[in-house]
């Protein structure tokens, strides 16, 4: 998961934004080059800031900013601000990067080196309010060798650091003059992108326009609006009545408009999983007997047929199964003699409503998820059915995530997480037990010091061999010791008018809509003739 967690809006939100977002996008056929060169897309969700120093782009995509490098459709590193691919040293220890010439910021000022320096300094400060350092944790130094290169030192060879320099750049002239947390760059951002900010109506949308400096060249696409309607029904209905070129939609409303000729869907795999935290410091999924009954309880497969219309696999742990680092052997169905198996062991005694109690404690626990998020409801909901089967009963309950947040430490969420890359990147921060409770990190807080070991060992080895042995341990752990019932991995869907060529999609992580999608790549886009 992005640890910058990107919020949903408010329902009120959505439905006023259902009304003044932004005006339909033209009536013009696939031949009106003007309609094509204004886009208007509905997400569900906005971002908290614009600012990378705290978070936002930090995996690449951001159309305002680019990192030193960036991601192909193949997710395969390629050269951004850098000029190529780092030369690296010292057994892995030097990352060198020179900068590509001639790149400006929107504002007209050059690129540096010290801008970078200036980014991943400010990045790596204690005082900035992230709560991704942990990513960057490698990084012993980062120096300017003159006005074109940066060098890096790390403190141990990092297998996938440089996957992690598609961190967006800053400008040191503007940001330094701010302060990181509070400053007016995190709602009017300068960056090198193809795209600068014209607009930001908070709970409502976005709007971008096409950055003329861009060192790629000046984008055909000239302007897009990001319209936050965080009801997936809303944004279905303004789909369909053209208020939207385009829009991410669950399952079953991405199916009714598979008879709409003007329209196509793009459906792109994803790492991102939905599961329920289990916080350790609740009474009765502090068990990891009822953890484990959980897991064995639940019917992944009717989830992944039921409720995402096939388009998506079961979960049996964060990794997906087509991914090479997924644990062959961890894979499980439904068991519900297990379940029960392992709750009358551990004590937990079924009692006249079905319900199993221990020492006087219920099994019984609370699961939020967030409103206007169906996908999520019904993953909630058929959780509930299945788990209550096994004598544990789960009240689901919707809120917003400003209701969810303080209350995540003890109560279960039906969350999403997943990062693309290298399997560091999404189980450190979701599992170490240093970063229990940070913010959206280790939500369930997690501590299995077997774990923190593997995932240490893997986050700092450079052996294929050592690093597979160490995530092998990790994904069998949380079998025998689960923080959390993982579910689903969901592909996602996204439905556009057909008014475009170049549209593709990525491998996405969890985090998509804002900057994934087949818009990842909008600068690109040429109107169909």
């Amino acid at each position: 998961m992005s640890t910058r967690r990107i919020r949903g809006a408010a329902a009120t939100a959505a439905l006023a934004a259902a009304v003044t977002a932004c005006s339909a996008p033209g009536s013009g056929g696939s031949g009106d080059a003007k309609s094509a060169a204004s886009v208007v897309i509905g997400v569900a969700s906005e971002p908290d800031t614009l600012s990378p120093l705290l978070g936002y782009g930090k995996d690449g995509n951001s159309k305002i900013f680019d990192g030193l490098l960036a991601r192909d459709a193949d997710l395969k590193l390629k050269p951004a601000l850098a000029a190529a691919l780092p030369e690296i040293t010292d057994g892995g220890r030097t990352y060198t990067y020179t900068l590509r010439d001639g790149v400006e910021f929107s504002d007209g000022e050059p690129l540096t080196a010290a801008d970078v320096v200036y980014t991943y300094r400010t990045v790596l400060d204690p005082k900035t309010n992230n709560t991704f350092k942990s990513e960057l944790d490698a990084v012993k130094e980062v120096r300017a060798s003159g006005d074109d290169k940066v060098v890096f030192t790390l403190k141990y060879p990092y297998a996938p650091f440089a996957a992690r320099t598609v961190l967006p750049i800053v400008p040191e002239h503007v940001a330094a003059e701010q302060d990181p947390n509070t400053g007016s760059f995190n709602t009017k951002p300068v960056g090198t992108g193809p795209y600068v900010l014209s607009g930001w109506s908070k709970g409502e949308k976005l709007t971008f326009k096409a950055n003329p400096r861009y060192w790629g060249g000046e984008p055909k696409v000239k302007a897009f609006t990001m319209a936050v309607i965080a009801d997936d029904d809303v944004r279905a209905t303004r789909l369909r009545s053209g208020d939207l070129d385009g829009a991410v939609l669950p399952p079953n409303l991405a199916a009714t408009f598979r008879r709409d000729d003007a329209k196509r869907t793009h459906e792109a795999r994803s790492y991102d999983f939905r599961a329920v935290t289990l916080p350790t410091a609740h009474q009765v999924t502090g068990d990891r007997a009822v953890r484990r009954a959980l897991d064995a309880a639940v019917d992944r497969e009717a989830m992944v047929d039921k409720i995402l219309d096939g388009a998506g696999r079961p979960a049996y742990g964060p990794l997906p199964v087509d991914d090479p680092a997924f644990t062959r052997g961890i894979e499980r169905g439904k068991d519900l003699a297990e379940a029960g198996r392992i709750l009358d062991e551990a004590g937990w005694k079924p009692g006249k409503d079905g319900i199993r109690a221990k020492d006087g404690q219920r099994a019984s626990f609370s699961l939020l998820y967030p409103s206007g998020d169906k996908v999520r409801q019904d993953h909630a909901l058929a959780y509930a059915s299945d788990v209550k089967k096994a004598g544990i009963e789960v009240k689901v309950e919707s809120a917003t995530w400003e209701v969810i947040e303080p209350r995540m430490k003890d109560t279960a969420v039906l969350a999403g997480f997943g990062s693309t890359g290298d399997p560091d990147f999404g189980l450190y921060t979701l599992l170490h037990s240093s970063l229990a409770g940070d913010g959206f990190n280790n939500m369930a807080r997690y501590a299995d010091p077997a774990v923190d070991r593997a995932l240490d060992e893997g986050r700092r080895s450079q052996d294929t061999a050592a690093r597979k042995a160490a995530y092998d341990t990790v994904q069998r752990a949380l079998v025998k010791n689960p923080g959390y019932t993982f579910l689903t991995h969901i592909d996602h869907l996204y439905v556009l008018a057909d008014r475009w060529d170049g549209l593709t999609t990525q491998l996405e992580p969890h985090e998509h809509g804002f900057a994934s999608g087949p818009w990842w790549n909008i600068e690109d886009w040429q109107p169909k003739k």
